[in-house]
């Protein structure tokens, strides 16, 4: 996808963003111009954005040094899916977006399933967190989602063999939930979702931080 029509593409799409068009009809717009495909429109809708959404989701962006003793509130399938595909090495599949978060590209959400590496992932997670020493770790796990009850109830025991204060959950409405929460305790969410990172107050990506560690940022566009 790294190509020059696409980095046409998102020109054109950031310009009408910029101008206040919205996206959905931007994006069709510039897709149709283009002649792009399913995957290349996805690209688009996930990496480019305004100038000024753009700064205003990375003002909230916080380093991982700064969740010492704060409580976090983890954004469960979107962390998971992200943080699996850079274990597994799969750096084509992730792209660096405008407004500063990484995101997947392969639309799993509502079709992820859980197996042998799930458990060394949510344990990836949490040894991540934990080298930054957070107050409370909480969970939760989108429940129209085939297993997640399953998901929750392996994240938590692995919480307690690790011996981290935390419980993982499942919800109905996560995105209220991880907003309501994170605010009303003074927390910090973890997702790349652009709809929760317009209402919370305080953002933190584990999937860059993930990069970080594992020397792969110089692989994402």
């Amino acid at each position: 996808m790294k190509n020059e029509l696409l980095k046409s593409a998102s020109y054109d799409l950031k310009f009408l963003l910029n101008r206040g068009y919205r996206k959905k009809g931007a994006l069709n717009f510039v897709s149709n111009k283009y002649l792009l495909n399913k995957d290349e429109r996805n690209y688009l809708f996930r990496r480019t954005f305004s100038e000024s959404k753009s700064q205003s989701r990375r003002k909230k962006l916080i380093s991982i040094d700064e969740i010492v003793g704060r409580n976090i509130f983890v954004d469960g399938y979107n962390v998971l899916i992200t943080s699996e595909i850079i274990i597994n090495q799969e750096y084509d599949s992730l792209v660096m977006c405008d407004d500063g978060v990484i995101r997947d590209l392969k639309a799993v959400f509502g079709k992820y399933h859980m197996d042998g590496h799930t458990q060394k992932v949510i344990l990836s997670v949490l040894n991540l967190l934990n080298q930054h020493q957070p107050n409370f770790i909480n969970f939760l796990f989108d429940s129209p989602v085939s297993k997640s009850g399953e998901l929750a109830k392996l994240t938590n025991s692995i919480l307690d063999v690790q011996g981290v204060k935390g419980i993982a959950e499942t919800a109905h409405n996560v995105d209220y939930k991880l907003v309501k929460r994170s605010k009303a305790y003074d927390g910090v969410v973890a997702t790349s979702d652009g709809v929760i990172i317009d209402r919370a107050e305080s953002i933190l990506d584990i999937p860059y931080w993930f990069c970080r560690e594992n020397n792969c940022l110089n692989y994402l566009e």
